[in-house]
Formats: structure tokens, sequence, C-alpha cells
């Protein structure tokens, strides 16, 4: 992971700090960060990478996890050519604040307006979201609370746009609780996040890039991945409502979101094109990143025309 020897030395702006800087840079990647607030004055820790001039894509990432995870697109070099990329760290997450409390996590009002704070105060011209397993629900939040307006396209990777249906789990979804990523003991919590990054690859990676990956997991305190938990995912009419290209990715292999979950997003989606990839687990993006790419440029564009 490009990020890998870097996560303890992110260059991030004050809160108070708004003008430009120079560019950051991470194994020869330059980014600029910045942090944004939300309404509720929970800050988040953005990254651009990338055109400036390019059409704009916003990545949102899973559960526990942080903007780190997408490495293998940020560094990509032709899509750093093409494209204005920014990533996030969701709140409680990465190095975005973290308020204790279920009111700065349980209702879709706070991931929505998260949302909708980066895309204005960073001035997003009808950026494509792509939101990866979790994000699918703050997608959800964001266009049932505010609309798709804003946005040129939403690309779901291995996401969650409902709870509905027992079928679309996998069976390694019980990861997610007491058991494992909710493990009350230290060393249950680190032991239960070690076995679920592993249940998201079909394809194991290096063991740097993995040791990352528990890093930037373990910035997500207990309560703040509690806090996620239990949450409606009602989205099946904002879904039906929407009227913009969506590529739904999913990886067949999937052990924690099984494939029906990307079934059902793209047939609820008027026009949805769904993309499987039979070979990847729970984290296409980074298991057949070549491909993930290639589509994803190619969906932007598509979006772009459509505007």
């Amino acid at each position: 992971m490009g990020w890998g020897a870097a996560t303890a030395a992110l260059h991030i702006m004050p809160a108070a700090a708004q003008a430009p800087q120079p560019p950051a840079r991470m194994d020869g990647a330059a980014y600029t960060p910045r942090f944004v607030s939300s309404p509720d004055g929970v800050r988040l820790a953005t990254y651009e990478f990338g055109n400036p001039q390019g059409p704009a894509i916003l990545f949102l990432h899973g559960y526990a996890q942080a903007a780190l995870s997408w490495d293998r697109q940020l560094r990509d070099p032709a899509l750093a050519r093409d494209f204005r990329m920014v990533a996030i760290d969701l709140r409680g997450h990465g190095m975005s604040a973290k308020p204790e409390g279920d009111a700065f996590y349980k209702p879709g009002q706070v991931w929505a307006d998260d949302v909708r704070s980066v895309i204005t105060e960073l001035g997003l011209q009808k950026p494509v979201l792509v939101g990866w397993s979790y994000a699918g629900r703050v997608v959800g939040d964001y266009i049932s609370t505010h609309g798709a307006s804003a946005i040129g396209g939403i690309n779901y990777v291995n996401a969650s746009s409902s709870l509905g249906d027992p079928a679309f789990l996998g069976p390694d979804v019980g990861l997610l609780g007491p058991q494992a990523m909710l493990a009350p003991g230290i060393d249950g919590f680190i032991e239960g996040t070690v076995r679920f990054l592993r249940a998201c690859f079909a394809t194991q990676p290096e063991p740097a890039d993995f040791q990352t990956m528990l890093a930037f997991n373990m910035l997500a305190p207990h309560y703040v991945r509690a806090g996620l938990s239990g949450r409606p995912a009602n989205y099946a009419e904002a879904l039906k409502a929407l009227r913009l290209p969506v590529l739904v990715t999913h990886g067949e292999k999937d052990r924690i979101l099984a494939t029906p979950m990307g079934r059902f997003t793209a047939a609820t989606v008027p026009g949805a094109k769904l993309s499987l990839y039979p070979e990847s687990g729970h984290a296409p993006f980074w298991e057949e990143a070549p491909r993930f790419n290639r589509e994803l440029a190619e969906f932007v564009r598509q979006a772009q025309a459509n505007r």
C-alpha cells in the first residue's frame, strides 16, 4: 500500500485553515489535505489527488476503514491524469473527529450532511460517488435527504443498500458483532478486527498492506463502531427514484455482503448496470484494481456525457 509508511505522518491542515496549501506527497503521489466541517461541528479529513480540472470522484469507505482504503485508485496514474479524486475519512474514522454519543452516528441526517458539506466546501461539480460496503448506506442517507441533483452518478461497491433480506448477508457478516468487531476486551477487539479484515478478501493482501489496514481499522474506536450498528436502511424508494447513471460493482466471493445484495441494488435503480467480479471478495477495488479502475474511468466519463 503506497500510503503504508505514512499513516502516522498525515499532513492535515488545522481546522481553521482554509487557504490552499502546497501539496503533500506520499510515495511520489501529490495530494492536498483539508478539513471540512459538518453542520454539527464534526471535522472531516479529506484528501484530494489527481487533476484539479478533471471530472470529480468522491470516494466513501466502509465500516471501520479509512480514505487509505482507496490507495490503488488514488495513486493510479491514469485515474490521476484524468480525474479529480477526493477521499474522506468518515466521521469517527481515520483522522476525522471522533465525538462520543449516538447522536453523532445513528441519525441518517448526519451522514447525509457530511457528504453535502464535502461536495459544497470543496466545490465538487457533479461528482460521482463511489461507496464501498457501509458507505452504501451513507449514499442512501444522502440521496434520501438531499436528493441526487448535485451528483453525477453513483458506483455502489459491494455496498449495503437494504437489510430487508437475509440472503443479502454473507456467512461472515456476524464478524461485525460482539464476537469480533465489537468484542468488549482489547485482545478480542484486535483479534476480531483481524478476523473481519481477513474475511474481506478472497485473495489476501501482502503482509505490509494488511498491517496498514489493521492500523487504520484500529483508529475507529469501539463506541464509533457501536454507533454505526443497528441503524435502519430504508433506501428502496430513494433508489427507485434515481435518474442518473449507477454502476453496481460486486465481488462474488464476498463473505460479508453476498451477491444478492448487489443484484438487488442493480434491479431497484432504473437503468443501473451490474458488474460482477467472480474472483473478488468484499474489496474488488483492491483485489482486481486494474479492472476496477478501468471500469470506474469508463463510468465517470459516461456520467459526464449524460450531464
